[in-house]
């Protein structure tokens, strides 16, 4: 299989990927809705016998009409191209999106994103699915173009859960701001996870006997603030169970900077500079500030059962969450 590309923009496309089934969107999330519009541009692609590329905009729009509102991103670019790879497409097309590119009318998006840049065969796009200047352009209007241009286009019906209610990235971000991994986890179809560099902290951790791998998160990140069961995956694919503090420290640091904790299980090593994910699988409890050190320890370590207790039990929620979040613990523990 050839290899997984992540594409500038839409000049200049390889050869080999001209002529592709492209599913457009933002895909924030890559949740089990945006998998409803991806995997029917997989099989597309598949009857077709053409590659599958995704078209997607970084930064996200709205971090460019609304820049005084951060936006909590539940997958920035590198892991969004990592599920669209796990996906099984060729490449992502992650098109800087600008002032100027938004200024393109729908009808100069077309022409020369879609059939000049591209050279799409098929498209793929959600219900909701709007573009150009003005959000001028609907799926409507993209089945029109599609026929004067030549490409096929496909509409996606609203994917609804078990519950009926439509999966989304703002319900998503709502779950996880309010501690509940869990179901925001079966709307992902897959473990909400986090990736990013691990850097050097003060070491009280390893002092207590809790050495922490430590990241910075985004600031705009909206994750609940306490103790999570959680996956660690290093650099080289090693997998690791573990349980992770996200929050301030209010025993040991007053007003201290929001940081992922991560007391890996099993492991003794340096993880300093290496960009590792972590996992969440539960939520175990709200951040506290205990009357000292030794009473945080004390919970720690009861933090630290609970959380082996819980991934002891836990199963895949898919073959994307196979290979997220338990591949490699398997391959582990052999």
């Amino acid at each position: 299989m050839a290899e997984f590309l992540r594409l500038p923009g839409y000049a200049n496309i390889p050869a080999h990927l001209r002529g592709a089934v492209v599913a457009i969107g933002n895909f924030d999330g890559v949740h089990r809705g945006h998998q409803a519009v991806l995997s029917r541009a997989l099989e597309i692609a598949a009857e077709m016998r053409l590659p599958a590329v995704v078209l997607t905009f970084e930064p996200h729009p709205r971090a460019v009409f609304r820049p005084d509102a951060p936006l909590f991103r539940l997958t920035p670019a590198p892991m969004k191209a990592r599920l669209l790879e796990v996906l099984g497409f060729d490449a992502v097309v992650e098109q800087p999106f600008t002032r100027e590119f938004s200024s393109l009318s729908a009808e100069r998006f077309v022409a020369e994103v879609l059939a000049g840049g591209l050279g799409a065969s098929h498209v793929v796009v959600g219900y909701d699915f709007h573009y150009g200047k003005g959000r001028g352009g609907s799926p409507e209007t993209l089945a029109a173009a599609g026929a004067a241009y030549g490409f096929g286009v496909t509409v996606m019906d609203a994917f609804s859960d078990e519950g009926g209610e439509v999966v989304s990235s703002s319900r998503i971000r709502v779950l996880l701001g309010e501690g509940e991994v869990t179901e925001a986890a079966g709307l992902l179809g897959y473990r909400f996870t986090v990736k990013a560099d691990v850097t050097g902290g003060r070491k009280l951790g390893r002092t207590l006997g809790f050495p922490t791998a430590n990241m910075e998160l985004a600031e705009e990140a909206g994750l609940k603030h306490g103790i999570y069961a959680v996956r660690f995956r290093r650099a080289g694919g090693t997998l690791h169970d573990g349980v992770a503090s996200f929050g301030r420290r209010p025993t040991v640091e007053e007003n201290g900077t929001a940081l992922l904790e991560t007391f890996v299980f099993d492991f003794d090593g340096d993880l300093y500079g290496e960009t590792c994910a972590v996992s969440l699988f539960g939520y175990l409890r709200g951040e506290v500030k205990f009357d000292g050190l030794e009473p945080l320890v004390a919970q720690m370590k009861r933090d630290e059962e609970e959380a082996k207790t819980l991934l002891a039990g836990v199963r895949p929620l898919s073959e994307l969450d196979l290979e997220i979040a338990f591949e490699e613990l398997a391959d582990n523990s052999e």
